[in-house]
């Protein structure tokens, strides 16, 4: 639905001050009113102290606010800071507009449409990047939603990167799940590619060199000094992309798509999150996809 006409945004609200909603809640400040939320009052503090005012719940929130930004990690927790009567949805004003920025799937943003309360807008805008993207605004915002809608909401988003309207309202979702698709196939094919180097006998620095021939060499590139140094350090959490791939495969079935390399790809996932790697860097799954961990999973790699 297209939301009203309205003045400039002039007041943010900012749901879930995780690694990526704090770094986004920060360069808001820089132009906007901020009031954020989120479930511990540690990750506000430093934000209140930078400007930021502290709401007592996430209705409360979005009351003060001309838009609101929800940044969770899944499906499970958007519920959490939306719905019930102290959730976003019960604070949303009538002029205001909800923008969903998670990793949630398509299926999340639906059910929130259906709950949105009348006059309120709402667009999906999951992004694309990481800790090091959201420090510099350089994020790709994939947004579904009406055109005059984004528009209204072009300049908070492009204070936190570039934002690319792909369709109607859900296909942004689906647009973040298309690229987390390849990403994650590609770097199973990368693991499975190292090991059999290792089975066969080659040395690692003569794996990379080989794979830098290939359609993997920006890949092999970019992750090599993490595998060779042995430490992983969280930037996006392994735990996350599980969740992220499992959205995949299931965004695919209650579609009748057929992801048959997505579907294995997800498998390492799970393995190495099952394996206690979940709160390391998703990078890790390729050391354990060519066996570097030792039986206690601290993140640091038998080399």
């Amino acid at each position: 639905m297209d939301s009203p006409d309205t003045a400039p945004i002039a007041t943010i609200a900012v749901v879930g001050l995780g690694a990526m909603g704090g770094r986004m809640a920060e360069r808001l400040l820089a132009a906007y009113d901020v009031v954020v939320w989120n479930r511990t009052d540690a990750k506000t503090r430093p934000l209140v102290d930078a400007g930021a005012r502290a709401a007592t719940s996430p209705a409360a929130a979005a009351a003060q606010a001309d838009a609101v930004i929800t940044m969770v990690s899944d499906p499970t927790g958007l519920r959490n800071v939306t719905e019930g009567p102290r959730g976003v949805l019960a604070g949303l004003g009538p002029e205001s507009t909800l923008i969903e920025m998670s990793t949630v799937g398509p299926a999340a943003v639906t059910r929130l449409a259906s709950l949105l309360p009348p006059g309120a807008g709402l667009l999906d805008a999951p992004v694309l990047g990481s800790i090091a993207e959201a420090d510099a605004g350089t994020l790709r915002i994939f947004v579904g939603g009406p055109s005059r809608s984004v528009d209204h909401c072009r300049p908070v988003l492009s204070r936190l990167g570039t934002p690319i309207r792909v369709g109607p309202l859900g296909s942004g979702a689906a647009a973040k799940l298309v690229a987390n698709a390849t990403l994650f196939g590609v770097l199973g094919l990368l693991g499975e590619a190292l090991a059999l180097a290792q089975g066969l006998g080659l040395p690692r620095d003569v794996a990379f060199e080989v794979l830098s021939t290939t359609p993997l060499a920006e890949q092999a590139r970019r992750r090599r000094t993490t595998l060779e140094a042995g430490d992983y350090p969280s930037r996006f959490a392994l735990s996350l992309a599980r969740k992220d791939a499992d959205l995949v495969v299931d965004a695919a079935r209650h579609v009748d798509v057929d992801l048959r390399l997505a579907a294995a790809a997800r498998t390492w996932f799970v393995d190495a999150d099952n394996a206690g790697l979940g709160g390391l860097d998703y990078t890790a799954v390729l050391g354990h996809i060519i066996g570097l961990f030792d039986d206690d999973p601290s993140g640091h790699a038998e080399r």
